[in-house]
């Protein structure tokens, strides 16, 4: 099964994607946005078509003390949307410190400052896949 990794931020939609059997995330794109999400769909289903993408995983941002704020409540928004237009499920995934964690790996590759922010949030997408596929393998 294929999926589709998304972190969904207040100016990009960070994307990845699984290999066929859905074990390994790969950094895919990044698509920009001016927190009009509903832009956002059309693309994403050209890339689901085009990816023979079969779920979605989504980032969801939760406060260190495990609620969901305000950033949580767009990623449950949008993951509706995206569960009503694509007909695919939309798993949600813990994405505390992913960015972090992404920030982490491109600064121990001296990626420099300008490239990090090209390039982060895709890879915090992966990331958030990664996680999921490997939290998936495990329960099975």
């Amino acid at each position: 099964m294929r999926y589709l990794g998304l972190d969904l931020g207040t100016k990009t939609l960070g994307l990845a994607i699984s290999d066929e059997l859905g074990i390994i995330a790969t950094s895919y794109k990044i698509l920009r946005h001016d927190e009009n999400y509903e832009s956002l769909i059309p693309q994403v289903i050209d890339i689901i078509k085009e990816k023979k993408i079969q779920a979605l995983v989504l980032g969801l941002p939760k406060n260190m003390n495990n609620t969901v704020g305000e950033r949580g409540e767009v990623s449950l928004s949008f993951q509706k949307r995206l569960e009503q237009e694509t007909g695919l499920p939309v798993y949600m995934q813990d994405e505390r410190l992913t960015t972090r964690q992404a920030e982490s790996v491109l600064i121990s590759n001296d990626t420099s400052r300008k490239k990090r922010k090209k390039v982060i949030d895709s890879l915090a997408a992966t990331i958030i896949l990664q996680s999921y596929l490997d939290r998936r393998e495990k329960e099975e």
